[in-house]
């Protein structure tokens, strides 16, 4: 589990660092994009603090400079490995509180396979927000990746 997870956070971790390379690139990010890139991290960071029981920095919606989003992904990257790492049991189950204020339990398994698949859906809508504004889509495929 822990070597199939820790390949899923690569895939993650190498298709937002694409995402933000070639937002650095662009003379001008189109504004739904930087909305959506900056909910990625900001949900990313917010799941990783739910499990260590700590506080999050951010809020569901906030978004970023461009120039922040390297270091908030590094750090949300750096800490999710940690807690792979340092886990035995993936069905341990995690109380938390979302942003309405409800009470929900999920194993430890769900929360970190959520924060894959959550950022994989939203890269999907920036991949069409870039179509949208006249710019070509990265190529972010999970098998394009494993080539």
């Amino acid at each position: 589990m822990k070597s199939f997870l820790n390949q899923l956070f690569d895939y993650n971790f190498y298709c937002n660092k694409k995402l933000i390379d070639e937002c650095h690139k662009l003379e001008k990010i189109p504004e739904k994009s930087v909305t959506l890139l900056s909910h990625i991290l900001n949900a990313h960071h917010i799941w990783n603090s739910r499990v260590l029981g700590s506080e999050s920095l951010y809020e569901v919606w906030q978004e970023h400079p461009l120039k922040e989003w390297g270091d908030i992904h590094y750090e949300n990257q750096r800490s999710s490995f940690e807690i792979i790492t340092s886990t035995d049991n993936f069905e341990v189950r995690i109380d938390y509180e979302n942003a309405e204020g409800q009470l929900f339990t999920s194993t430890l398994q769900d929360i970190l396979f959520h924060i894959i698949n959550h950022s994989t859906h939203h890269r999907s809508q920036i991949a069409m927000d870039f179509r949208n504004a006249g710019l070509e889509p990265l190529k972010l495929d999970y098998i394009f990746y494993k080539r």
